[in-house]
């Protein structure tokens, strides 16, 4: 029995994420979610309660491995390399790659995060926040020792274009493809090194005039 529940819920999660990414959390209704995943309304009644809920869950679903392995590796590259920038970097970085390339939804998945960068749902981003910023702010904290001269103003406006230029990395939208004979995962390493060193370059260039 319990099997049978986790493949329901998994369907419906599965089902819910390949339709957000496609038309938005707005444009998703529960009746499109049960007809793809194949159950009835009762059993998202069941397993999530609400619409909100499926939502939050959708990103739990994969953002708690991914949280979890981030600090992982944060702690490791301190450890291991105290004071350098780009093992923090590749922390933060690597782990979010690695869903970008797995095969079981992972694509979907990071069409869904952009969705929650472009739409407007203070519900889902207040839920991100309580979940995930603590995140950001241990990364925050690691940088800054490394950094010590930027501003936390500064350092954040940083850190907040780092994490926009890995969204649109893992999304593939950009100018470089994968070439022909290239594996996804020699691809996505290369995309990974790329990024670090870019995002390296900019955390140590010199603090700019404050924004008005």
């Amino acid at each position: 029995m319990a099997g049978t529940q986790f493949s329901t819920k998994d369907r419906i999660l599965g089902a819910a994420e390949e339709l957000f990414a496609q038309h938005g959390f707005g444009g998703t209704s529960l009746r499109q979610v049960t007809s793809r995943a194949d159950v009835n309304i009762a059993a998202v009644n069941y397993h999530f309660g609400s619409k909100e809920n499926l939502v939050n869950e959708v990103f739990r679903r994969r953002m708690d491995s991914m949280s979890e392995v981030r600090l992982t590796r944060l702690a490791e590259a301190q450890a291991e390399h105290p004071g350098e920038l780009e093992p923090i970097l590749a922390a933060f970085v690597e782990p979010a790659l690695a869903i970008a390339q797995d095969r079981h939804g992972g694509g979907a998945f990071i069409r869904v995060i952009a969705r929650a960068y472009a739409e407007k749902n203070d519900s889902l981003r207040k839920f991100l926040s309580e979940q995930y910023g603590h995140v950001l702010r241990e990364f925050g904290k690691a940088i800054a020792s490394c950094l010590p001269h930027l501003s936390k103003e500064e350092l954040y406006w940083r850190l907040d274009f780092l994490a926009g230029a890995l969204t649109y990395a893992m999304a593939d939208f950009g100018l470089i493809k994968r070439p022909a004979g290239t594996t996804e995962a020699v691809h996505r390493e290369r995309a990974a090194r790329a990024l670090i060193r870019y995002a390296a370059a900019g955390f140590k260039a010199s603090p700019g005039d404050a924004p008005d």
